[in-house]
């Protein structure tokens, strides 16, 4: 073993620490990485640049933004509302979910469809009495799994495609992945309607938005102006407010609990409420009475009906991440206000402008007329509203019927092989700008530069790895490891090292990392590289174990009210269900 080889092996193995302990945020991560290999001259500035000009991340990029202007429309949704029956069975519903969200999912770009779809779910299972959990983590994976039929359905499928490309491979063809994809996701969906729905936890009732809004907890600061100074509890009336209830009184920094009727209010006391949203929006109009917390205007337009609750789950890429709430400038950022912070299904007590925020944490927001023309799409994910049953489409359904044409026509043009993958997507955001279906501003909103980032920074790793010998190096090891039990328990091998490093990291570092050893094994073994690739974006992609292996898991982990454990207990089984089937059926199409 070389320098270069261990410095490349401590390096990888010191970013991997740092992202489970989520140190930083993954794409600062990752791109130090890329940085240290670069100043250390494991590779050049020119391949440290490439994968910032790679074909498949470009792609990534321009399908931003047409993923964006679908999920604008209320087309999709609306067509699922036509699917669902009041009179079915939870598993009919089931069933009627996954087998169009699977479709959907082979051509869109899975988190948005996620995002849309969970609070509808949510709320057909509340009008209807059935279990939100029965539906949710298979909503999740009914997309990821739909995602592996088509070289757009996932960012990660453009990734191994894009580093083919750049190894002077040819690169996967529209449909080729689906030669694997479409058996997996029929056999995860029957798993899922079978198996996999008795494993499902079954909660009738959620924590749900409404309910949580009950819980939330305010804080008023008694002024000189106040009438009912130095008179009791009973006197003020405080003890009669629909829906609230007196905690206590904090006086001189010490907490006076429980409170009395006869108890004596006193200016500069701060009065602690627990209970509805809507009374201590009606209790700070008092003269004298002053909430001290950063909702204040938001809850007098909440009272008036301007203003909304909304539930969301912050995303591992989110700009708020291991920041308390009061140092992120939350109300001027978002037009929104932050009133309660649940964290594994538990909510967090502390002082909302204390609490650090971690990804996963479901926050309980306020918001404004102005919060969804803010660039919050990256920091976290809006999964359900209260005031209304969802907030209104955005573009016509003109419009929304020409951005399907558009999405139809990219499909036709590169299954036909009329145009490559770039060209198409590039005329497909082209049409959507020029005729006005979005606007530069949106457009710039919908990429997901962190998502970007993490990717052209993998691309560099992944050239550090080959440069240093550390791809030849793993691949040697890996073969005296499996050599003696033949091609299938190599495949399974690979499979395996890939689909962990996905659970650890995002799938598409996993997907660019694994990839060069992929390479490295066909030249050694002179297994076709297409099949070897096969099973690395599967395999990254197929991340069902844990509610961090994937981000449409986190986002339906606290709607879901899940536990780690039900991951675990739903996704192993239907992991070793997706290796199996792709072991297989790579081995018979591509290496006998």
């Amino acid at each position: 073993m070389t320098w270069e080889i261990a410095f490349v092996l401590a390096a990888i193995l010191c970013m991997l620490g740092c992202l489970i302990l989520e140190l930083e945020r993954p794409e600062v991560i990752v791109f130090i990485t890329l940085v240290l290999f670069l100043l250390t001259d494991i590779i050049s500035a020119a391949e440290a640049l490439n994968g910032f000009s790679n074909e498949g991340m470009l792609t990534i990029a321009l399908l931003f933004i047409i993923a964006g202007a679908i999920q604008k429309s209320d087309l999709v949704k609306i067509s699922l509302y036509k699917l669902l029956n009041p009179k079915d069975k939870e598993k009919m519903t089931l069933l009627k979910v996954l087998l169009p969200i699977s479709a959907i999912s082979a051509f869109m770009n899975n988190t948005p469809i996620v995002t849309t779809f969970t609070p509808i779910l949510r709320k057909w299972c509340e009008q209807n009495q059935l279990s939100t959990s029965k539906l949710l983590i298979p909503l999740s994976y009914a997309t990821i799994l739909g995602g592996t039929i088509t070289i757009i359905g996932t960012s990660t499928n453009l990734v191994v495609h894009g580093l083919l490309l750049d190894y002077n491979l040819p690169g996967f063809s529209f449909f080729q992945l689906g030669i694997v994809g479409i058996p997996i996701t029929l056999l995860g969906i029957f798993y899922l309607y079978t198996i996999g729905y008795r494993l499902l936890p079954n909660h009738k009732t959620q924590n749900n938005v409404q309910e949580i809004s009950k819980e939330y907890i305010g804080e008023v600061k008694i002024t000189e102006e106040y009438e009912h100074i130095n008179k009791t509890i009973k006197e003020a009336k405080l003890r009669k407010l629909a829906g609230l209830y007196l905690l206590g009184i904090i006086r001189d920094n010490e907490m006076i609990t429980p409170v009395t009727s006869s108890s004596i209010i006193k200016t500069n006391d701060r009065l602690i409420f627990t209970g509805l949203i809507s009374t201590v929006a009606e209790l700070q109009s008092l003269k004298g009475v002053h909430l001290e917390t950063n909702t204040g205007p938001l809850l007098e337009e909440l009272n008036t009906g301007k203003s909304k609750l909304v539930e969301a789950v912050v995303s591992h890429h989110s700009s708020l991440l291991h920041k308390k709430i009061n140092e992120t400038h939350f109300r001027g950022k978002f037009d929104a206000a932050v009133i309660a912070v649940h964290r594994k299904n538990e909510r967090i007590n502390s002082k909302i402008g204390d609490i650090t925020l971690k990804p996963g944490d479901t926050l309980l927001m306020i918001i404004g007329d102005d919060f969804q023309d803010r660039n919050h799409l990256h920091d976290f994910y809006v999964v359900n509203t209260v005031n209304e049953e969802k907030l209104p489409a955005t573009i016509s359904r003109k419009k929304g019927w020409f951005t399907i044409a558009v999405m139809m026509m990219l499909v036709s043009l590169v299954s036909l092989n009329l145009l490559t993958m770039l060209k198409a997507v590039s005329f497909a955001a082209a049409a959507l700008l020029i005729f006005r279906i979005i606007t530069p501003e949106e457009a710039k909103r919908f990429i997901k530069f962190d998502v970007l980032l993490i990717i052209a920074s993998s691309f560099g790793i992944g050239t550090a790895l080959i440069n240093s010998g550390t791809a030849e190096w793993l691949a040697n090891n890996i073969l005296l490891l499996v050599q003696p039990f033949g091609v299938f328990s190599l495949l399974i091998v690979l499979y395996l090292i890939t689909n962990l490093f996905t659970e650890i990291i995002t799938n598409n570092a996993a997907a660019a990392m694994m990839l060069p050893i992929a390479i490295e094994l066909s030249s050694q073994t002179f297994i076709d590289p297409i099949a070897l690739a096969v099973i690395v974006a599967i395999s990254a992609s197929a991340g069902f174990s844990t509610p961090i292996g994937y981000q449409t898991n986190m986002i339906v982990y606290g709607p879901g009210g899940y536990s780690f454990k039900d991951y675990l207990k739903v996704g192993i089984p239907l992991n070793l269900i997706v290796m199996a089937a792709t072991v297989v059926i790579v081995y018979v199409v591509w290496v006998m």
